[in-house]
């Protein structure tokens, strides 16, 4: 296959894995927008047993191959920019599903992430081949990302104790962007030791020939760091769509990075420059997640809204607000003014001065109509 075939079709499958990527973040919005919020076996037995979930894990998986081939014929320079439209793709088909369109301020915190994820993975050098982690550097990286996941995700960064808990809107917003965190840092990690598990394989891992256990260990270090990025993006999305999503696409090629530079001797592209760049790109993709997450209507927004002045709900929404009636008393009149004055019937239906039987009798009947209308607008 001659070059220019070769970059259209990573461009293509690019193009392809963010929309496979898209629409299972979608999937998996719409998903935690229905489920109630659960913790422990339950939550995990109510999502394993929904279509939705497992089309979500599809989606995803489709577009992670996407992604493979796409590497299989085109730079990382070239396919890993193009991923970042997974955000974009996104924005509209959520705000499809959810019977709305999408707000200047989600388009303006769109484009500001896009811009400095772009900026990252611009000046981020990429690994040389056979160059991986050690069997020891791959158990410390996941040692430390298994304790970094445990606080990210235990709520303890963001004041949970200070009235920001799961029950509030703030409260679900900074957990989700703590779970989209940890999502990305554990598919990151994943990559990374993924990358060595491919070395192993070849016999090329650095520091001799892995022995079978050891392979093993990596295969389910893998598999635990990826189903748990997975299950972390799920819970991310109970705050929302965009900016969990951002926040996913950017701490993801962030941990690479990190591993990258820490272990694998790698730098930024233009030396101190690169550095700079970086150090740019990320105030602006931090301003961007700012902006989605100030901007981006909560789930379910769009069924809160009231209807047309004829249907039920507009109804519903009368009988709600539409004042009571407040018992009155047409009993004879007293030529005693304090009795006069005392002659208001208690909630029992009785004339607190023991006279006037009429008046109780408009009183009950009064107080039986208001609450027959607060019932009818209760239910």
């Amino acid at each position: 296959m001659n070059p220019a075939a070769g970059t259209a079709l990573a461009v293509l499958l690019s193009l392809v894995s963010a929309a496979g990527y898209a629409l299972a973040a979608v999937a998996q919005s719409r998903l935690a927008a229905a489920s109630p919020v659960q913790d422990g076996r339950g939550a995990l037995r109510g999502l394993f047993a929904r279509g939705q979930w497992w089309a979500a894990v599809g989606l995803n998986a489709a577009g992670a191959l996407a992604h493979v081939a796409a590497l299989h014929y085109g730079p990382l320079t070239l396919v890993q920019p193009l991923g970042a439209l997974t955000l974009v793709a996104a924005l509209p088909l959520g705000a499809y599903c959810a019977g709305r369109r999408v707000t200047r301020a989600e388009w303006r915190g769109a484009l500001w992430t896009l811009g400095g994820l772009v900026g990252l993975v611009a000046v981020t050098g990429p690994t040389a081949p056979g160059e991986a982690l050690s069997l020891r550097e791959s158990l410390i990286v996941a040692a430390a990302t298994a304790a970094l996941i445990a606080v990210l995700a235990s709520g303890r960064l963001y004041g949970r104790e200070h009235g920001a808990g799961p029950a509030t809107t703030g409260g679900r917003s900074a957990r989700g962007l703590g779970h989209a965190t940890a999502s990305g840092i554990a598919s990151g990690v994943a990559s990374a030791l993924t990358q060595t598990l491919t070395a192993a394989l070849a016999l090329e891992l650095p520091g001799g020939t892995p022995t079978w256990w050891q392979t093993a260990l990596l295969a389910v270090l893998i598999s635990g760091f990826a189903t748990g990025g997975l299950l972390l993006s799920q819970a991310a999305y109970q705050g929302g769509l965009a900016a969990p999503l951002a926040v996913v696409n950017l701490s993801n090629p962030a941990a690479a990075a990190v591993i990258g530079v820490a272990l694998l001797g790698e730098t930024f592209r233009a030396g101190a420059w690169g550095w700079l760049v970086a150090a740019g790109a990320s105030l602006v993709a931090a301003r961007g997640v700012v902006l989605l997450t100030k901007g981006s209507p909560p789930e379910g927004a769009a069924a809160a809204e009231p209807g047309p002045a004829g249907s039920t709900r507009a109804r519903a929404v009368a009988l709600e607000t539409r004042p009571v009636p407040t018992p009155r008393v047409t009993g004879p009149p007293s030529t005693d003014t304090g009795a006069a004055a005392l002659a208001t019937p208690d909630l029992t239906g009785r004339d607190l001065t023991g006279t006037g039987p009429t008046g109780t009798a408009r009183a009950d009947t009064d107080l039986a109509a208001a609450l027959t209308v607060t019932g009818r607008a209760t239910v």
